[in-house]
């Protein structure tokens, strides 16, 4: 086997390489788009739907298909056992969010995102968060599920986390909590101005659609330069037997 056939054998390779990568990556950026066609349409189905009483939601591991459900819940604030999720950003803003304890008219403990903090550009979050409402309250807000990481990002150090984890926090408190959280819509009697409920998320298809596409045009990309540094091969290869004459 020729030099030339040997590097054709080596490029043919190296190019069936990157197209079978480069699809994959077009197909996973196309079940992404998938994915947030269907998420987009869960979200909007449950905004047309009636809020809910916790009960109904809550009691249960919390799936990502539950999440965005509105429901309301009542009972007393743990204002002693308030919890700071850290790095948060809402839009451009960066901040954080607090996290407050609230024991239900059953008994029940569930974790409430009372909202996010912002933080004063070059400026770090604040020691002392915004007091929660006494007495007893009712809250509406959508159900959200846990957030996963490592045991230093889930599990609370002086009250600070860096993602809400129902169980880790709970584990904190000495006491069972509900899986999953509420995102807080509205209070009655209204909390504090300083914080910002959490805005649902964008119901946009993102740039899904355009990545697939890019990719698949890398593949088409590959394959065109396969072929013509072979075709570049050929050529300078008639050019010298020609010369040789």
């Amino acid at each position: 086997m020729s030099s030339m056939v040997k590097r054709w054998v080596a490029l043919a390779l190296f190019v069936a390489i990157l197209v079978t990568v480069f699809i994959r990556l077009g197909e996973w950026q196309l079940h992404r788009l998938d994915a947030r066609k269907q998420s987009n349409a869960r979200i909007e189905a449950y905004r047309n739907q009636p809020v809910r009483p916790y009960s109904e939601v809550f009691g249960a591991t919390i799936t990502e298909e539950m999440q965005w459900q509105r429901v309301t819940v009542s009972g007393q604030y743990l204002a002693g056992d308030q919890f700071q999720a850290r790095y948060r950003n809402q839009g451009d803003l960066p901040g954080s969010e607090v996290i407050t304890p609230l024991r239900t008219t059953s008994g029940e403990l569930v974790l409430i995102d009372r909202g996010f903090l912002p933080r004063p550009q070059g400026q770090p979050d604040p020691d002392v968060l915004p007091a929660a409402p006494s007495g007893e309250v009712t809250v509406v807000g959508y159900v959200r599920r846990n957030e996963r990481g490592k045991d230093n990002a889930i599990v609370p150090v002086q009250n600070k986390v860096r993602l809400i984890n129902a169980p880790a926090i709970g584990a904190s408190l000495g006491q069972p909590v509900l899986d999953g959280y509420i995102s807080l819509l509205s209070s009655d009697p209204p909390q504090g101005a300083e914080l910002v409920p959490i805005s649902p998320p964008e119901l946009s298809e993102g740039p899904h659609l355009s990545y697939a596409l890019q990719w698949f045009s890398f593949t088409l990309i590959a394959v065109v330069g396969g072929f013509v540094l072979i075709r570049g091969d050929l050529r300078d290869r008639r050019r010298a037997r020609a010369g040789a004459h």
